[in-house]
Protein backbone atom coordinates (compact mmCIF):
# COMPACT_ATOMS: atom_id res chain seq x y z
CA UNK A 1 0.00 0.00 0.00
CA UNK A 2 1.52 3.35 -0.88
CA UNK A 3 2.18 6.00 1.54
CA UNK A 4 -0.51 8.50 2.60
CA UNK A 5 -0.42 11.92 3.97
CA UNK A 6 -2.59 13.45 5.56
CA UNK A 7 -2.15 17.21 6.55
CA UNK A 8 -3.63 19.43 8.93
CA UNK A 9 -3.17 23.51 9.49
CA UNK A 10 -4.80 25.85 11.39
CA UNK A 11 -3.79 28.90 13.73
CA UNK A 12 -2.48 28.17 17.56
CA UNK A 13 -4.75 26.09 20.37
CA UNK A 14 -7.16 24.84 17.76
CA UNK A 15 -6.45 21.45 18.72
CA UNK A 16 -4.52 20.48 15.83
CA UNK A 17 -1.61 18.24 18.06
CA UNK A 18 -4.08 16.54 19.91
CA UNK A 19 -6.63 15.47 17.39
CA UNK A 20 -3.77 14.64 14.55
CA UNK A 21 -1.98 12.50 17.16
CA UNK A 22 -5.56 10.81 17.64
CA UNK A 23 -6.03 10.17 14.32
CA UNK A 24 -2.60 8.28 13.35
CA UNK A 25 -3.27 6.30 16.01
CA UNK A 26 -6.57 5.30 15.22
CA UNK A 27 -5.11 4.86 11.56
CA UNK A 28 -2.01 3.55 12.35
CA UNK A 29 0.09 6.23 11.03
CA UNK A 30 3.07 8.32 12.40
CA UNK A 31 2.44 11.35 13.90
CA UNK A 32 4.57 14.19 12.82
CA UNK A 33 3.84 17.73 14.99
CA UNK A 34 5.57 20.25 13.44
CA UNK A 35 4.94 22.52 15.71
CA UNK A 36 7.27 20.93 18.04
CA UNK A 37 10.52 21.49 15.78
CA UNK A 38 9.60 25.52 15.83
CA UNK A 39 9.37 25.34 19.62
CA UNK A 40 12.69 23.00 19.74
CA UNK A 41 14.79 26.15 17.91
CA UNK A 42 13.11 28.67 19.71
CA UNK A 43 13.62 27.25 22.77
CA UNK A 44 17.89 27.17 22.04
CA UNK A 45 17.74 31.42 21.94
CA UNK A 46 14.94 31.26 25.15
CA UNK A 47 17.04 28.81 26.79
CA UNK A 48 20.25 31.08 26.59
CA UNK A 49 18.33 34.43 26.83
CA UNK A 50 19.27 34.95 23.22
CA UNK A 51 16.92 37.76 21.68
CA UNK A 52 15.41 36.41 18.31
CA UNK A 53 17.00 38.64 15.60
CA UNK A 54 18.51 38.63 12.20
CA UNK A 55 21.88 38.34 13.44
CA UNK A 56 21.31 36.14 16.26
CA UNK A 57 19.82 33.31 13.76
CA UNK A 58 22.34 33.64 11.57
CA UNK A 59 25.30 33.00 14.26
CA UNK A 60 23.39 30.41 15.86
CA UNK A 61 21.46 28.12 13.48
CA UNK A 62 24.32 26.36 12.33
CA UNK A 63 24.73 25.17 15.67
CA UNK A 64 21.30 23.97 16.13
CA UNK A 65 20.92 19.41 15.98
CA UNK A 66 17.32 19.00 15.68
CA UNK A 67 15.93 15.38 15.59
CA UNK A 68 12.66 13.50 15.19
CA UNK A 69 12.36 10.14 16.59
CA UNK A 70 9.98 7.80 17.91
CA UNK A 71 9.26 6.15 20.82
CA UNK A 72 6.55 4.26 22.33
CA UNK A 73 4.75 7.48 24.03
CA UNK A 74 4.82 8.65 20.26
CA UNK A 75 6.93 11.77 18.60
CA UNK A 76 10.04 12.92 20.90
CA UNK A 77 12.44 16.22 19.96
CA UNK A 78 15.90 15.61 20.42
CA UNK A 79 18.17 19.52 19.87
CA UNK A 80 21.77 18.83 19.93
CA UNK A 81 21.38 15.50 21.07
CA UNK A 82 18.79 16.07 24.89
CA UNK A 83 15.55 14.97 24.83
CA UNK A 84 13.59 18.79 25.11
CA UNK A 85 9.72 17.34 24.43
CA UNK A 86 8.68 18.17 27.73
CA UNK A 87 10.47 21.24 27.92
CA UNK A 88 9.44 23.45 24.45
CA UNK A 89 5.61 22.98 25.50
CA UNK A 90 5.73 26.10 27.61
CA UNK A 91 3.78 29.44 26.54
CA UNK A 92 7.25 31.07 26.17
CA UNK A 93 8.28 28.05 23.45
CA UNK A 94 4.97 28.83 21.66
CA UNK A 95 5.61 32.53 21.60
CA UNK A 96 9.44 31.62 20.36
CA UNK A 97 8.49 29.35 17.69
CA UNK A 98 6.23 31.79 15.93
CA UNK A 99 9.27 34.39 15.70
CA UNK A 100 11.74 31.45 14.34
CA UNK A 101 9.04 30.77 11.96
CA UNK A 102 9.28 33.74 10.28
CA UNK A 103 12.54 33.38 9.06
CA UNK A 104 12.88 31.94 5.79
CA UNK A 105 16.46 29.87 6.62
CA UNK A 106 15.05 28.56 9.80
CA UNK A 107 11.72 27.33 7.68
CA UNK A 108 14.15 25.87 4.73
CA UNK A 109 16.34 23.82 8.05
CA UNK A 110 13.69 22.11 8.88
CA UNK A 111 11.71 21.40 5.48
CA UNK A 112 13.70 18.07 4.11
CA UNK A 113 13.51 16.56 7.81
CA UNK A 114 9.74 16.89 7.65
CA UNK A 115 9.61 15.72 3.74
CA UNK A 116 11.80 12.92 4.67
CA UNK A 117 9.62 11.39 7.51
CA UNK A 118 6.39 11.89 5.05
CA UNK A 119 8.64 9.99 2.23
CA UNK A 120 9.19 6.98 4.92
CA UNK A 121 5.86 6.57 6.58
CA UNK A 122 2.17 7.26 6.07
CA UNK A 123 1.79 10.29 8.44
CA UNK A 124 -0.78 12.69 9.80
CA UNK A 125 1.61 15.97 10.09
CA UNK A 126 0.04 19.02 11.61
CA UNK A 127 1.41 23.20 11.44
CA UNK A 128 0.60 26.02 9.78
CA UNK A 129 1.94 25.57 6.16
CA UNK A 130 1.60 21.74 5.42
CA UNK A 131 -1.00 21.62 3.05
CA UNK A 132 0.62 24.62 1.15
CA UNK A 133 4.37 24.51 1.68
CA UNK A 134 5.43 21.32 2.80
CA UNK A 135 3.42 18.65 1.52
CA UNK A 136 1.61 20.50 -0.95
CA UNK A 137 0.09 16.94 -2.83
CA UNK A 138 -0.69 15.60 0.36
CA UNK A 139 -3.88 12.96 -0.22
CA UNK A 140 -6.04 15.01 2.46
CA UNK A 141 -6.19 18.46 3.88
CA UNK A 142 -7.57 19.74 6.74
CA UNK A 143 -7.93 23.39 7.99
CA UNK A 144 -8.89 23.17 11.70
CA UNK A 145 -10.02 25.94 13.28
CA UNK A 146 -12.20 27.63 16.30
CA UNK A 147 -12.63 31.01 17.54
CA UNK A 148 -10.03 32.96 19.37
CA UNK A 149 -11.93 32.82 22.52
CA UNK A 150 -12.08 29.26 22.66
CA UNK A 151 -8.89 28.24 21.75
CA UNK A 152 -7.59 30.53 24.50
CA UNK A 153 -9.63 28.64 27.08
CA UNK A 154 -8.57 25.61 26.13
CA UNK A 155 -4.44 26.92 26.46
CA UNK A 156 -5.67 28.79 29.51
CA UNK A 157 -6.92 25.47 31.31
CA UNK A 158 -3.72 22.99 29.50
CA UNK A 159 -1.21 26.07 31.32
CA UNK A 160 -3.14 26.04 34.72
CA UNK A 161 -3.02 22.60 34.32
CA UNK A 162 0.76 22.46 34.06
CA UNK A 163 1.10 24.82 37.10
CA UNK A 164 2.40 28.25 34.73
CA UNK A 165 0.84 31.25 36.38
CA UNK A 166 -1.35 33.44 33.88
CA UNK A 167 -4.61 34.55 32.95
CA UNK A 168 -7.03 34.10 30.56
CA UNK A 169 -6.80 37.59 29.49
CA UNK A 170 -3.06 37.05 29.38
CA UNK A 171 -3.34 34.08 27.35
CA UNK A 172 -5.96 35.16 24.65
CA UNK A 173 -4.14 38.26 24.02
CA UNK A 174 -1.45 35.67 23.44
CA UNK A 175 -3.37 33.71 21.16
CA UNK A 176 -4.50 37.15 19.34
CA UNK A 177 -0.55 38.29 18.41
CA UNK A 178 0.14 34.47 17.29
CA UNK A 179 -2.44 34.18 15.28
CA UNK A 180 -1.07 37.78 14.01
CA UNK A 181 2.41 36.70 13.30
CA UNK A 182 1.53 33.28 11.92
CA UNK A 183 -0.61 34.79 9.44
CA UNK A 184 1.39 38.39 8.33
CA UNK A 185 5.19 36.78 8.16
CA UNK A 186 6.44 37.07 5.18
CA UNK A 187 7.47 33.26 4.63
CA UNK A 188 4.73 30.48 4.02
CA UNK A 189 2.15 32.71 6.28
CA UNK A 190 -0.83 30.72 7.90
CA UNK A 191 -3.45 30.40 5.34
CA UNK A 192 -5.93 27.82 4.10
CA UNK A 193 -4.95 25.32 1.22
CA UNK A 194 -7.57 25.85 -2.04
CA UNK A 195 -8.08 22.40 -1.50
CA UNK A 196 -8.43 21.58 2.29
CA UNK A 197 -11.77 20.65 3.93
CA UNK A 198 -11.98 23.29 6.72
CA UNK A 199 -13.48 22.17 10.09
CA UNK A 200 -14.26 24.89 12.83
CA UNK A 201 -14.26 22.99 16.49
CA UNK A 202 -16.10 26.01 18.10
CA UNK A 203 -18.21 24.82 21.21
CA UNK A 204 -16.87 21.61 20.31
CA UNK A 205 -15.70 19.01 23.02
CA UNK A 206 -12.33 17.39 22.07
CA UNK A 207 -14.07 14.11 21.45
CA UNK A 208 -16.40 15.69 19.39
CA UNK A 209 -13.68 17.78 17.22
CA UNK A 210 -11.76 14.33 17.17
CA UNK A 211 -14.63 12.04 15.68
CA UNK A 212 -15.45 15.28 13.30
CA UNK A 213 -11.94 14.86 11.74
CA UNK A 214 -11.64 11.22 11.82
CA UNK A 215 -15.45 11.07 10.12
CA UNK A 216 -13.78 13.03 7.23
CA UNK A 217 -11.03 11.21 6.60
CA UNK A 218 -12.63 7.54 6.72
CA UNK A 219 -14.86 9.11 3.89
CA UNK A 220 -11.59 10.25 2.16
CA UNK A 221 -9.60 7.57 2.64
CA UNK A 222 -11.35 5.72 0.09
CA UNK A 223 -10.68 7.93 -2.48
CA UNK A 224 -7.46 8.12 -2.91
CA UNK A 225 -6.09 4.73 -1.94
Amino acid sequence: MKNIRIAIDGPSGAGKSTIAKYAAKKLGFHYVDTGALYRGIGHFFTSRSLEITQDTIDQYLNEIGIEVFYDADGQRIRLNGKDVTSEIRTGAAGMAAAKVAAFPEVREKLLDLQRSVAEKFSVVMDGRDIGTTVLPNAEIKIYLTASAEDRAQRRYLELIQKGEATTLEQVLHDVKQRDHDDMHRAVSPLRQAEDAYRIDTTGFTLEQAEERVIDYISGRLSDVL
